[in-house]
Order: structure tokens, then C-alpha cells, then sequence
């Protein structure tokens, strides 16, 4: 449901309408490499002076100072820098890159976060802030338990594959059709797990006989795990695991995502007309409100420029002043 305005920062004119819709708004998001606005004389300080109320948001690659702040951001470079890669994938393998663009997205909520903690705080000083993130400290957060294990107890994780890194009993494991994840970490989700799946010699087993000699002896409680597992399908395992109250799921490919009944329900999956594409799909929001239910169709993706008109039209501009932009070529 955006609209998109496209302007022309390489002309003075086009600038000059930024700054000129940044005296009037709430919030200005920018990712520039740090120093690019200040070229442009729209930085922190000035938009500020103009307008006391904006929140001004900047995402870097990694911070707008220090000794990489003028570094371009890239989410595969920031993931290798902030651990991520060193604790992604199977042991002796090599690093390995998540499978989606993690630190983009991470520091994009994380700007979010910010920009929604900025606004609520305007509402008692009548002031906004710089707000400010970048992909190697949103990426470095998202390291969790990771960074935890090494800040307090001095621990570098490596890499566990589909082990879960410090239980044993959690992991991933190849049924008749598919394969499924399984989370019997733990004593009594253990006890369960043993009981469900008729692997009740399991838990007369000295080497598995606690959490901690699981963990130990955790590549050969795999390979007994592995056995049980091959007797039968996911479906199967689903509804005995979910009966026993033990936590587990499919792996699904992206067309089994779309397909599960699970998923149809949230109903994530939202209608939008394309004026170009016709009938499309994408994907919704993750968050419903009660008092602000999401609509039933949304509005297409913009094309760059769409809305030009209709944006500067709201901002005072009649024909004759949009077409003069036009023809500099300023919009």
C-alpha cells in the first residue's frame, strides 16, 4: 500500500523537494553509505533544524563512524563479519551463508523498532531523534545464545549442521517421504519422545542416560535416533510427536509452506490486482492488530514514479509547476 515518488537527487530542484517534504514529515528512513546525505546538505542536523519533529533513521552496513563506517553494507559480507557464517552449516564444510538476506532484514525491523520507540517518545518531548542501526550490530544481536556462550562463558561455537548446539535429542531426521525436526531436549521431553516412538530401551541406555551424557555421546545417539526415525512418514511422526506433546515439524519445501493448512489459516498469503501482471499473491504482514484489521486486498507494488503527480498535487504543486519539474527532468 506504498505510493512511490521518484526524484531526481542529481538536480538541485529534486533535492530541494526533498527537504521540503522532510519539513513536514514524521519519519525519513535513509541507507546511504554515512556521508552522502551530509554531501547532499539533508543530513541529521540540518532536516533537524527545519523540522524539530522528524525521526531520522539511517541504516549503514556497519555504523556511521569508526574505522569501517565508510564501508558499503552488503547482508553476505555483514554475515561473515558478524559470526553468523561461522556457526551455519555442517562441521569441516566451511562457512556457510544463511539462505535468506538475514542481516537486511533484521536491521530493517530493528530500524523499525527504533523509528516506533522514537515516535512514542516524541509524544512527551514534542521532539524526534536520529535513529540509527546497521547490518553488522542487527546481525551480531541476532547471534543470540551464540554471542552469549562466548561473552560469559569464553565458548566459540562452531558449527553443529542440524544439531541443536548445546542439546542433544533436538534435530533434524529423514522419515519414509520427507525429513522432520524433532525438539526432545530435556528430561521429561525425552522420557516422552522414547515412549512415543516405541524406543523405550533408549531410556535404560547409560550413555543417554541425562541431558549431559546425550550431548556427549550425542553422534551416537543420532545414529540410533536415525533407525527409528526411517519407520515412518512425517504425517505419521507429526501426530504421534503432537499426541505425546513432544515438539516437531516437517521439513517443508516453499510449495509445501503455501500448501499447509497451518499456514492457509493465519492466511499470510494476500490478494493484490496488478494493473500490469494482473492477479498476484505475495506475502502479508506477520503482525494483526485487534482494533486495526489488515484489508482485505492490498494495493499493488508501485512503479517507480507511479504516484509522482498525485504526491506533489498533495503537497501544494498544480499542473503547470509538476509539468515544469518534469520537463528539468527534476522528477
Amino acid at each position: 500500500n506504498k505510493r512511490s515518488l521518484a526524484i531526481n537527487f542529481r538536480d538541485p530542484r529534486g533535492l530541494d523537494l526533498i527537504r521540503e517534504m522532510a519539513g513536514t514529515a514524521d519519519v525519513l528512513v535513509e541507507n546511504f553509505k554515512p556521508g552522502v546525505m551530509s554531501e547532499m546538505d539533508m543530513d541529521w542536523p540540518v532536516l533537524a533544524a527545519k523540522n524539530p519533529r522528524l525521526v531520522f533513521a539511517s541504516i549503514t552496513g556497519f555504523g556511521t563512524t569508526g574505522p569501517y563506517g565508510e564501508w558499503p553494507g552488503v547482508d553476505q559480507i555483514a554475515q561473515g563479519m558478524s559470526g553468523l557464517m561461522s556457526v551455519t552449516g555442517e562441521p569441516g564444510r566451511g562457512p556457510m551463508r544463511v539462505g535468506t538476506a538475514l542481516a537486511d532484514l533484521s536491521s530493517g525491523l530493528f530500524a523499525a523498532m527504533g523509528i516506533l520507540v522514537a515516535l512514542h517518545e516524541r509524544e512527551r518531548s514534542g521532539r524526534g531523534q536520529w535513529v540509527q542501526t546497521s547490518l553488522l550490530q542487527a546481525q551480531i544481536f541476532m547471534l543470540d545464545f551464540q554471542a552469549a556462550r562466548y561473552l560469559i562463558k569464553g565458548e566459540v561455537a562452531g558449527q553443529e549442521g542440524n544439531n541443536h548446539p548445546t542439546g542433544a535429542g533436538t534435530g533434524m531426521f529423514k522419515t519414509v517421504d520427507g525429513y522432520i525436526n524433532i525438539a526432545a531436549s530435556g528430561d521429561s521431553l525425552w522420557e516422552h519422545f522414547c515412549k512415543a516412538t516405541g524406543a523405550a530401551d533408549l531410556l535404560t541406555e547409560p550413555n543417554f542416560a541425562n541431558a549431559a551424557l546425550r550431548t556427549k555421546n550425542r553422534t551416537q545417539l543420532n545414529a540410533r535416533l536415525a533407525e527409528v526415525m526411517l519407520t515412518k512418514t512425517n504425517d505419521e511422526w507429526v501426530a504421534l510427536m503432537d499426541k505425546a506433546g513432544v515438539p516437531c515439524g516437517p521439513i517443508n519445501t516453499i510449495d509445501k509452506v503455501f500448501a499447509d493448512p497451518q499456514v492457509k489459516h493465519l492466511g499470510i498469503v494476500r490478494p493484490v490486482d496488478h494493473p500490469q501482471y494482473g492477479p498476484q499473491k505475495v506475502v502479508g504482514q506477520p503482525i494483526h492488530l485487534s482494533r486495526y484489521p489488515q484489508p482485505e486486498k492490498l494495493g499493488h507494488t508501485p512503479g517507480a514514479g507511479e504516484h509522482t503527480d498525485a504526491v506533489l498535487k498533495s503537497l501544494g504543486y498544480d499542473d503547470a509547476a509538476i509539468a515544469g519539474l518534469r520537463a528539468k527532468r527534476a522528477v
